[in-house]
């Protein structure tokens, strides 16, 4: 066979299942599993990409996991106090390993490897339009859009002249406006050409062309190659090249250097962002260009660029930033630095050897001059703080959990009603928390609310929780293995706390249940682990409530159903049975229930026991005459229907077939259907 197979794979096959299967046949485990884009794969745990880490799906001995954006977080769409999301972060040493190797985007510039770049903030400014309606995101009308789209042609131009600029990417949102923008680029070129001739390339001199995911390939290439043609201008004359796009120009597309990418509608995702940025950022080695990266702020009628702490029109200045915060967090945060003596800021006047200093002393260029102290506060508040607010808003909904259920055991899949993931949150702090990188401020804050640490307290204290839910409603943790509370498994869960305690009574110690654990069970339900099966203690203990409220106990099939238990047919059984029974047993049905085993004269023929068609017809029976008397079938769950001489438990029929509908024959649903049956 070969020495050696390399097999390329994208992250979308892994849904269709074809390495799986291929495993499960006999293919062993790659020696080595490349993980390029790894951000890609990091964030909402359970995504379908997130299976390239599952050993157990993809085994492997070795993954490599290489990525621009290790830690990448959105800004929210609306300013306010809900912050930031953290949507990739590969800092879980337990899913991606160490760092074994790091190349800064600041030594990458020093090697020559990439381009300087320049985030250029243009301030346009329209006294015809509000800024809020400027600024806004799906709500703009038909004219706003207009006039935007004018505005930022001119503006483009401008600065594509000011700043020699040649080749030029522009970002849109909307596939319309992307057209619009290139279609009627040549128009203002022309204008601008004839204001002054000397500046502005003439129309002849400017290229346009725009793309969207829905044109051919054949059209695409057409025009990516138009894109990376050379003007037919004359030597040192003015020209342009600008191709916009609307959510094409992704990973794995290659086109041209660009000496710019202007982002004309900042509404793409982190991600999206800074593979904009990536492109501006690409140049042949030793070229030495300076990148741009253009940003329209939209100044509305009277508003003043010193107004950058508050304005709305500087959210997309703030989501660049941040984005390219993910590739260069030490320039970023160096314009956030205090000023110094003279009033100028730190970045006006950093005299370093350090790349990181020249490059953070150059990164943000604005059309009208900024006061440095106001741009540090600018950045300081809105770029730097979405990990605050986010930790904020986490801290206020735990609180709000912890108030409305007692305690802190949120599950992980749990939203809060404006759609907050609380329960990744919680998670991510209980990862952070392990690997020592949380504030003993925050440990502190969490555990005033009652936080649980450990993952395997956690599911205790979930499973905990539904047992009493489920022990509230029954009376009773004598529950059968098939049992659900509010979509818990509290059945299965008991069952596992049974195995655990015994398997501490049978010495075997590891894996048992602790002694606190223990109690908390026991306070709800002494008898929740008997020395003998669940179903008889559960049979025993609706028998001896029915005793004890002063009732007969009944010995024929069919005439006693508690909670699903035909405690006639049970009774019978024990007294037929006697001697097959424990000593205290039979102690426990002799003194508590009156029992006994049956005398000579009474052994005969045993009652006929009900068939399950009988059982269901009796069950149809008692809904039919609950519906014919209340109009409806929303039974409560402990209701007991008397049909005649009998009582069907009639709430819990309801429940269990609502829970087990597709298991039931389909004349069966029909037959409740038609009485009213709620299914969901």
């Amino acid at each position: 066979g070969l020495e050696s197979v390399t097999v390329f794979a994208t992250y979308a096959s892994l849904g269709l299942g074809v390495l799986e299967r291929s495993h499960r046949a006999g293919l062993g485990a790659w020696d080595l599993v490349v993980v390029d884009e790894a951000h890609r794969t990091s964030g909402a745990v359970g995504k379908a990409w997130a299976g390239v880490h599952d050993d157990g799906r993809v085994p492997a001995l070795r993954r490599l996991y290489m990525t621009a954006t290790p830690r990448l977080w959105q800004v929210a769409d609306r300013e306010g106090p809900e912050g930031g999301e953290l949507v990739a972060s590969m800092d879980d040493e337990s899913v991606f390993g160490p760092v074994v190797y790091r190349l800064s985007l600041s030594e990458a510039i020093e090697r020559g490897l990439i381009a300087r770049y320049q985030v250029v903030c243009v301030d346009i400014a329209d006294p015809g339009l509000p800024v809020a309606e400027l600024a806004g995101g799906a709500g703009r009308t038909a004219r706003v859009r207009g006039a935007r789209l004018a505005a930022l042609q001119t503006a483009v131009m401008k600065v594509t002249a000011e700043r020699r600029l040649g080749r030029l990417l522009t970002f849109h949102y909307r596939t319309g406006e992307a057209e619009a923008f290139s279609s009627g680029l040549g128009a203002v070129a022309k204008e601008l050409h004839e204001s002054n001739p000397g500046l502005y390339p003439g129309a002849d001199g400017v290229w346009a062309d725009w793309l969207c995911g829905e044109h051919r390939p054949a059209h695409r290439s057409a025009v990516l190659e138009g894109f990376a043609s050379e003007p037919d201008v004359d030597p040192g004359a003015a020209w342009a090249r600008v191709l916009s796009s609307v959510r094409v120009l992704g990973e794995g597309v290659d086109t041209k250097e660009c000496d710019a990418v202007v982002f004309a509608d900042v509404r793409g995702s982190a991600v999206d962002i800074v593979q904009a940025v990536g492109r501006a950022l690409r140049m042949h080695p030793g070229e030495g260009k300076v990148a741009s990266l253009v940003v329209p702020v939209f100044l509305g009628p009277g508003e003043q660029p010193d107004e950058m702490l508050v304005s709305r029109a500087y959210g997309e200045l703030v989501k660049v930033l941040t984005a390219l915060r993910a590739h260069d967090a030490q320039a970023v945060e160096q314009l956030a630095a205090p000023q110094v003596a003279g009033g100028r800021s730190a970045v006006e006047v950093v005299e370093t050897p350090s790349e990181v200093g020249k490059v953070a002393a150059e990164l943000l260029s604005f059309s009208r001059p900024r006061d440095p102290a106001q741009l540090a506060a600018f950045i300081s508040l809105r770029v730097l703080q979405p990990e605050r607010q986010f930790w904020r808003r986490g801290l206020a909904a735990a609180l709000a959990y912890r108030s409305d259920w007692g305690d802190l055991a949120v599950p992980y899949e749990y939203r809060t009603v404006d759609g907050f993931a609380l329960g990744v949150w919680i998670a991510r702090q209980r990862s952070a928390h392990v690997r020592g990188e949380l504030s003993r401020e925050r440990v502190g804050q969490l555990e005033e609310l009652g936080m649980i640490w450990s993952h395997a307290e956690v599911a205790f204290a979930e499973g905990l929780s539904a047992a009493r839910g489920w022990a509230a409603e029954h009376g009773h943790l004598l529950a059968p293995a098939d049992a659900m509370w509010e979509g818990y498994a509290v059945g299965i869960w008991l069952k596992n706390q049974r195995a655990a305690l015994r398997q501490d009574q049978g010495g075997q110690g590891a894996g048992g249940l602790s002694t606190a654990r223990q109690r908390a069970l026991e306070d709800i339900d002494p008898s929740w682990c008997p020395s003998w099966s669940v179903a008889w203690q559960r049979c025993f203990h609706l028998a001896r409530l029915h005793v004890q409220g002063g009732q007969v106990l009944p010995e024929n099939p069919g005439q006693l159903v508690v909670q699903g238990e035909d405690l006639g047919q049970w009774a019978d059984r024990q007294r037929r049975q006697w001697d097959s029974l424990k000593v205290a047993q039979q102690w426990l049905l002799k003194e508590t229930l009156g029992l006994g085993p049956l005398q000579d004269g009474e052994r005969g023929v045993a009652a006929p026991r009900r068939t399950r068609a009988e059982v269901w017809a009796a069950n149809v029976a008692a809904a039919r005459q609950y519906r014919e008397r209340e109009g409806h079938l929303e039974v409560p769950h402990r209701h007991v229907e008397k049909v005649g001489e009998s009582e069907q438990a009639l709430g819990v029929f309801i429940a269990n077939s609502r829970s087990r509908r597709a298991r039931l024959a389909a004349e069966r649903v029909t037959e409740l259907s038609e009485l009213g049956m709620r299914w969901v």
